[in-house]
């Protein structure tokens, strides 16, 4: 019989359609799974120990999904909670879990993964430990500063967790397919099928006509898979299938996964009717058992200002300007400072010319204002606004020539600095070697009682 599972959005937080949720739970589903995070906003929120979405957010879409499992009767699956899926991650959404199974009076039995690593032990297992590529050198010492590390979690860390008989898992960091793909295999569906599926599905509605109507339902079976959006009008089609394995994927044919790789060369995508494609032909290739590391590490702290150049010469020339201007205040810190020149940094982007790609801007504009945004880098919080206050007038008034009257720039607040707190960096993007898939994961159960 196949397997059906229900993913209502490509992320907790992202918002999805509650009658096309409701529809899927109609349709009686074997499980329901949704991701819970993402490296795409960097590394911040490993390093903090924090989720990029509003705890409101995360509160009342959780809310409909423990609705909608307590409904169906069967497991929801949350991975990578909190957005990067550390120990405090996953305690905060048992935390959300707990006061709505009170407020709901639901007596559910939760399943905590856990997917945080102790710098201690990746020491003593160093040697396990390979750099992917690109990876930034590590040494023994280097895990000492690392603020959190995590191990993604595939399939088998997420079946050992539906295995404990839980309603709710809350996991750790898990690769995005781990998730759906988990009881498509423990089901003994096609192993190629149940990994394709998973990539297909890991966003939800990405793959269909309608991407922000977030629900879509795939079922699985011994020999391939089906999926179907679920909003009103939504459809999925070869092209948007097949397109998904484009996205966060260097090879559009092949993926990697803890225990092996998936080839999707042979795959055939047909359309089994307006709304759904049915997919075969992909195969999974068994190989050694690695997991990869993720870390983030404080790179230092910053501190940004604000000016905005709306006379014409300044905006003709703002490059020049800020060259200009950086030069001079290179000299004029160097003087001010006990500070080594390499121990900071100062980082002029001008908004409204190449403020996403610097020199790399191919496009010019022709913009009525441009946005000096001014970026200080420094080993220290109290350090990086010193330093922003010594530019502070500067900023204000630099001329871009010295025979000119001094211009005045606009400050769109007061004061003009802003602290940012400490900068992350990824520190890590290795993979780790295991003898048996639990041996880097822990997995805590707890009955809630209503």
């Amino acid at each position: 019989m196949p397997t059906r599972i229900l993913i209502p959005s490509g992320v907790l937080g992202l918002g999805f359609d509650e009658a096309a949720l409701w529809r899927g739970v109609a349709a009686k589903p074997d499980l329901i799974a949704i991701d819970g995070g993402s490296t795409d906003s960097g590394p911040a929120s490993l390093g903090t120990g924090t989720s990029k979405y509003a705890r409101a957010a995360i509160k009342a879409e959780w809310r409909v999904l423990m609705k909608a499992r307590a409904e169906a009767g069967v497991p929801l699956v949350i991975g990578t909670c909190g957005t990067a899926g550390a120990d405090a991650h996953v305690d905060w959404m048992y935390q959300i879990t707990k006061e709505l199974a009170q407020e709901l009076g639901q007596s559910v039995k939760v399943a905590r993964l856990y997917s945080q690593q102790s710098p201690d032990r990746l020491k003593a297992r160093f040697d396990a430990i390979t750099p992917l590529d690109p990876a930034p050198a590590l040494s023994r010492e280097d895990l000492a500063s690392m603020t959190a590390i995590v191990a993604l979690a595939g399939a088998e860390q997420v079946q050992a967790a539906l295995e404990t008989g839980a309603d709710i898992v809350l996991a750790g960091r898990t690769t995005d397919t781990a998730i759906i793909a988990a009881l498509p295999l423990a089901r003994q569906e096609h192993p190629g099928a149940a990994w394709h599926g998973a990539k297909i599905g890991e966003c939800g509605a990405l793959c269909s006509s309608d991407p922000t109507s977030g629900v879509i339902q795939i079922d699985f079976d011994r020999e391939g898979f089906t999926v179907t959006p679920l909003a009103d009008g939504a459809k999925c089609t070869p092209h948007s299938v097949c397109a998904h394995m484009l996205y966060e994927n260097s090879d559009p044919f092949i993926l990697y996964e803890p225990g092996g790789h998936l080839d999707v060369t042979n795959a055939d995508y047909i359309a089994v009717d307006e709304r759904s494609v049915r997919v075969t032909g992909a195969e999974w290739h068994p190989g050694t058992y690695t997991v990869k590391l993720e870390a983030a590490r404080t790179a230092g702290y910053q501190t940004t200002l604000l000016a905005t150049l709306r006379n014409r010469r300044y905006v003709e020339n703002a490059q020049e300007w800020a060259d200009k201007l950086l030069a001079f205040l290179d000299g004029k810190l160097a003087a001010s400072l006990d500070l080594p020149r390499d121990s900071y940094t100062i980082d002029v982007r001008l908004i409204g010319v190449d403020s996403a790609l610097g020199a790399l801007e191919a496009r010019k504009g022709d913009p009525t204002e441009v946005g000096a945004f001014v970026i200080v880098t420094a080993p220290t919080q109290a350090d990086a606004t010193e330093i922003a206050k010594l530019i502070n007038p500067f900023l204000l008034h630099y001329p871009l020539t010295r025979d000119e009257e001094l211009p005045t720039f606009a400050f769109p607040y007061s004061p003009a600095h802003s602290e940012r707190g400490a900068l992350y960096e990824f520190a890590m993007n290795h993979i780790l070697t295991l003898d048996t898939p639990m041996d880097a994961f822990r997995i805590e159960t707890e009955a809630l009682r209503a």
